[in-house]
């Protein structure tokens, strides 16, 4: 999956690749699928759920840009196995998921893997009043429109959101970063789809 995905697809920062190495993907797989678990195959995690293949969940990881010190959130987690990438690159990860059962599994997979300083929670991450702290980096799961407000109102200053924004059949992994209490900057990085997050609005897009 490494060599014949991952760095086909511009992942070269060696920390990242050792965090693929050291997370099983298969544990965080449905019992199913398993056999399919380092390929790029779409792999169904609900009824009407779907993992990210590995080269989208390693860009998105490498670009984010985690650092040791960072406090992440995971929006639409799945089963939790980008939660558990970043748990090795940053301090602290929340991950959040609006489908019970996931949640569960997620966070059973995690104590199975040996994650300790990450956790999943079953939360709707497409309400405002979801959140009482700020992130130092936020990572989404799916795809939505665009850039969500109160998401990006959870960064603190310098911290950063990644996503996948757009309509079909064009959607862009974009980095947006936060500069003050009221400015924020946004870098479109590669085009790319994704299944949508639950939730979230089709319209009023934020202005930066």
């Amino acid at each position: 999956m490494i060599e014949q995905q991952i760095r086909t697809w511009h992942v070269l920062e060696p920390q990242v690749l050792a965090t693929f190495k050291h997370v099983n993907r298969e544990r965080f797989v449905p019992a199913a699928y398993k056999a399919l678990a380092y390929s790029e195959s779409p792999i169904p995690i609900s009824p009407r759920e779907h993992m990210l293949s590995p080269i989208i969940q390693a860009r998105m990881v490498q670009d984010l840009g985690v650092k040791a010190q960072d406090c992440v959130l995971v929006v639409g987690c799945g089963t939790g196995y980008t939660t558990a990438l970043l748990a090795h690159l940053g301090l602290q990860v929340l991950g959040l998921e609006l489908d019970p059962v996931l949640a569960q599994a997620a966070q059973i997979a995690l104590r199975e893997e040996g994650v300790s300083n990450a956790q999943v929670m079953e939360k709707d991450a497409s309400l405002p009043t979801c959140f009482n702290q700020r992130f130092d980096a936020i990572l989404m799961g799916g795809s939505c429109a665009h850039a969500p407000e109160h998401l990006l109102q959870a960064l603190e200053i310098g911290g950063r959101l990644l996503g996948i924004f757009g309509h079909d059949p064009l959607m862009q992994a974009t980095l947006v970063t936060r500069l003050s209490e009221s400015e924020w900057n946004s870098s479109t990085l590669w085009d790319t789809m994704a299944p949508r997050l639950h939730g979230f609005v089709e319209s009023s897009a934020f202005e930066f």
